[in-house]
Formats: C-alpha cells, sequence, structure tokens
C-alpha cells in the first residue's frame, strides 16, 4: 500500500495538473471500488473547478469550488496516470475514473484490486469524515512533537513498530518507514511502546521526519505497482537501510561473524526488517 511519501507524490502531481483547472468531464467506469461510489458524484465532478489539495494521513482530497472535497485512496496497488486527452485510443486497463480538463488534461484513477476509495465529503467538514476523525497528527507538522508521541505510546504494551503503524498513533507511517525510522533512532521494533519516553521519542520524531523527508524528495518507493502520476518510478528503495535487506550486512555493524545481518521477523502479519546489534 502507498505510504505517506507516495501519496504526498502522487498529491504533488495532481496538484501540478489540476489546480485551477475546469473539470469539462467526469466519467466513472463501475459504481464502486472498495466502497459504492457517492450518489451524484459524477454530476458533482463535473464543471467544477479545483481549488487546490490536501493530504491527510494517506488520503488526498481535492478541493472544488462548490464547497465539495474529493477524498481519494489509492488502496493496494491504485495510481494516477496524469497526460492529455486521447478521445480514440482505449482506455488503460482496470482504469475506473477519469476526469478531462478545460486545457485538454486527462487524470485516470487505475486500481486493478480495487480497494481504493472515492468519497465526497464538505470541506469545511473534512475533518470529521469517518475515515480522517481518528487519525492522529502529521509526522512532518509541528504538532508531532516527542512529548506528543511519548504520551500516545504511554501505557501501551504491543511492541513499538505495531504501535507505530497505528494511525492514531501518527498519520500516514507504514511499514517500510516505520521499519526504517526504527533503524534511524536505534530503537527495536520488539520494544514495549510504553518504554519510549522522552529521550527515545525525541529520536524517534527526528528519524521519522528525516526518513519521510528524504523519501518523498525521492518521489517515495517503488514497490509492486507504484509509480509517480508522470508514470516514472520513485527512488527511495535504492535508499532503503534496513527494509527487504534479510541477511545483509548493517552499514553500522563490522559483519559476520560479530554481526549476523539485518534480520526479518514478522509482526502483526507485517514483515519488519532491523538490526538486532544496534537496534534496543
Amino acid at each position: 500500500m502507498p505510504e505517506l511519501p507516495e501519496v504526498e507524490t502522487v498529491m504533488r502531481g495532481l496538484e501540478a495538473r489540476l489546480r485551477g483547472r475546469r473539470i469539462l468531464r467526469a466519467t466513472l467506469r463501475r459504481g464502486d471500488l472498495r466502497w459504492p461510489f457517492p450518489a451524484g458524484l459524477q454530476g458533482r465532478l463535473t464543471g467544477a473547478r479545483v481549488l487546490g489539495f490536501r493530504r491527510r494521513g494517506k488520503y488526498i482530497l481535492m478541493r472544488l469550488d462548490g464547497g465539495d472535497s474529493v477524498l481519494i485512496h489509492l488502496g493496494m496497488s491504485g495510481r494516477m496516470l496524469i497526460g492529455p486527452a486521447r478521445p480514440n485510443a482505449p482506455p488503460p486497463a482496470h482504469e475506473h475514473v477519469v476526469l478531462e480538463t478545460d486545457d485538454g488534461g486527462r487524470v485516470g484513477f487505475v486500481d486493478p484490486r480495487r480497494f481504493g476509495a472515492v468519497d465526497l465529503v464538505g470541506t469545511a467538514q473534512e475533518d470529521a469524515h469517518r475515515l480522517l476523525r481518528d487519525l492522529g497528527p502529521e509526522p512532518l507538522d509541528p504538532a508531532f512533537s516527542p512529548a506528543r508521541l511519548a504520551g500516545a505510546l504511554a501505557g501501551r504494551r504491543t511492541p513499538l513498530k505495531a504501535a507505530l503503524l497505528d494511525q492514531r498513533v501518527v498519520a500516514g507511517l507504514g511499514n517500510i518507514y516505520a521499519c526504517e525510522a526504527l533503524f534511524r533512532a536505534r530503537l527495536s521494533p520488539h520494544r514495549s511502546a510504553h518504554t519510549v519516553g522522552a529521550g527515545r521519542a525525541a529520536a524517534l520524531v527526528t528519524a521519522i521526519r528525516a526518513t519521510l523527508g528524504e523519501a518523498i524528495a525521492a518521489g517515495g518507493s517503488s514497490l509492486r505497482d507504484y509509480v509517480r502520476p508522470d508514470g516514472e518510478l520513485g527512488y527511495f528503495q535504492h535508499a532503503w537501510k534496513v527494509y527487504g535487506r534479510e541477511g545483509l550486512p548493517c552499514e553500522r555493524c563490522p559483519g559476520p561473524p560479530s554481526c549476523p545481518g539485518i534480520r526479518r521477523i514478522v509482526q502483526s502479519a507485517r514483515s519488519t526488517f532491523f538490526c538486532p546489534r544496534t537496534q534496543r
């Protein structure tokens, strides 16, 4: 599933292409993705002008001049394809929603597995939407402070990695970037979340922000289905320090025989990668 850097990259691509444009035609090729499309969606989109975009966690919000926001979730395999209109060309496979704009542009939402979502919410009520109302702080916002993170983890007896994947603790952080941030902070994914006090929380906040910032600058990580809206791959997977590197030496360690290399374990049905020698 695309995580915060991938969703941020997609949102920026959409904003660059759609901000200020009027939607001349909206086409829905089916009645649902993960959930049914809201009644009247096609009519609400057609003729609307795009005012701008916002990301909240792993969700994209496209704000329209009529007071609506279109909530978009990419799901497991969703991606946005941006390009010029091509009236006589067959649509791409698994393209379910198409927006055509007043400058001859075209945006298609492709989702082979159909775990994505499109919904409508009033712009003034975005944060009250059922999918957004319980989200924690944005990790790149000042509100995501060491004190707030330590408070959210206090009393939790779950492993730290599992706690970080709880979107009520921090919004948008997923499996890849939780592994990478824990490595940078030198914290074990096994550690009980309640043991993260002020000092460890400060290191972890710094690591999360640095990891996400570098990943956004690289256009995210291309893994399986993810591509940027311009069709290019993200590049942060080339900078992974632990994720997907089972058995390889950690950059901090001398290697065998004193260090067994990066380990992979399964936590909450997700792969976790870490250095058992330097993460405590």
